[in-house]
Formats: C-alpha cells, structure tokens, sequence
C-alpha cells in the first residue's frame, strides 16, 4: 500500500508552478505530465507553460477541453463529499476508471490536503486506515444499473448507494460522467488502459433512447436518486 499524491516527485514541479503564479489545486501533477482540470482558474498560460518546460523538459502539458469537462462534472460530487484531509483510498491498475479517478483527485491533495492511499484491489480497504473510498461508477453504470432493475422488477436504487464499507465513506465523482467521454480522452492522450465494452440490452435502448430524448441518462439518474430519497425518508 502506498501514499501516491504528495510525493517528492510532485512537489518541486508544483512548487515551481505555484512561484509562476499557477493555481496548483486546478492542475492534476502525474507521471511527468501537467493535466490542466480548469484552463482559467489555474491561470495556467502559453507564457507560463513555456517557462515551466525550460526548467521541466521531460514533462508534457496537456491541455483538454474534454478533460476539463469531465473535471467540472466531478467537481459537483467532490466539494460535497471530500472533507478537508480525507485519506482516500483507490485501487491501482490499469483500468482506464481507476486511472481517471487519480488524476481528477490528484488536485484535492493540494485543494483540501488529502492522501490518496492505493491498493491492487478493494480487498485491501480493511485495515488501511482510510476514511473514504473512490470507486469509478460511471453515469453510464448507474443507467444500465436502473434498465437492469426495471427489467426485472425490482427497486430501483442508484448504483452507487448500493456500495456499502464498514465505517468508510464511498464517493464515486463520476456518476454525472459519461463512460465515452473518459475512454475517448485516455486515448487521445495515448495512455494505455485495460477496458472492455460488452454489448447488452440495456445499451441498446439507453442509445436507442437519446436518439429521441436529450439527456435521457442524466434525467433517469436524477429520478433513480429522487426515489431513492424519498424512500429514506419515509423508512425513517
């Protein structure tokens, strides 16, 4: 298990940013690359860019209207459901989710002081001393979750209240992202990741619904959460 956010690898590069007057709790800092979350509250410029590359060679900036997309919608869970200091735990590997969740939290390491603690898989939650856990639940998930519960006639619950750790909070910031949007910016960046895109009913309508209905996933969504909450609050 390792602390994977505030290491002596990220601090001088941010260090060094911040004397350029960069806001740092806007940018992602991650395996020698500068993913800029939010272009004008980072105040990350072309000027600055370049004196940070004369310093920082071997570094790349990435810049990415899609990436800051997905940024935005995450940060509308996130100031929510990070507390200042958090130790957030997230599983390590190469699923293209997992990989994402770093980098869009890398930033609350200097945002709210958080330590993001990594394990190879969930199993090694118990014992790790963390108070929250990052799971990558996609607004695509939760959809087909809810198409899979109304075939079968069950309760419809969201998926990702379903999760449930003893005593450990779970934050999932991309219930309001589309899975597309995170695979298609992986792969223009060239960062290689583990994904498998199976084919199932419940796809074949939620496509055949947009087609028809404009933001069909983020209305059912809503409506799957507001049943869900209403159901809370007359069971107590």
């Amino acid at each position: 298990m390792k602390l994977g956010s505030r290491d002596k690898m990220n601090t001088e590069p941010a260090e060094f940013l911040h004397k350029l007057g960069v806001d740092t709790r806007f940018v992602s800092i991650l395996d020698s690359h500068i993913f800029i979350n939010n272009l004008k509250f980072s105040r990350f410029s072309r000027r600055k860019e370049e004196l940070f590359l004369r310093k920082f060679p071997h570094y790349e900036v990435v810049r990415s209207k899609l990436l800051q997309k997905i940024c935005t919608r995450a940060s509308r869970v996130l100031k929510n459901a990070v507390k200042p200091r958090d130790k957030i735990f997230i599983v390590k590997d190469r699923n293209c989710f997992n990989m994402a969740l770093h980098i869009v939290l890398e930033p609350y390491t200097r945002k709210y002081g958080v330590k993001l603690i990594f394990g190879r898989s969930l199993k090694e939650l118990e014992g790790s001393g963390v108070n929250s856990v990052a799971l990558p639940v996609t607004l695509d998930d939760e959809v087909e979750n809810i198409m899979g519960l109304m075939f079968k006639g069950e309760k419809i619950e969201p998926l990702s209240l379903n999760y449930k750790f003893e005593n450990i909070k779970v934050v999932c910031p991309f219930v309001n992202v589309s899975r597309l949007w995170i695979v298609s910016w992986l792969e223009k960046q060239d960062l290689k990741c583990d994904h498998k895109d199976e084919k199932s009913l419940e796809k074949d309508l939620i496509n055949f619904l947009e087609g028809f209905i404009p933001d069909v996933k983020e209305n059912m969504f809503k409506s799957a959460e507001f049943v869900h909450n209403q159901q809370l609050q007359e069971s107590s």
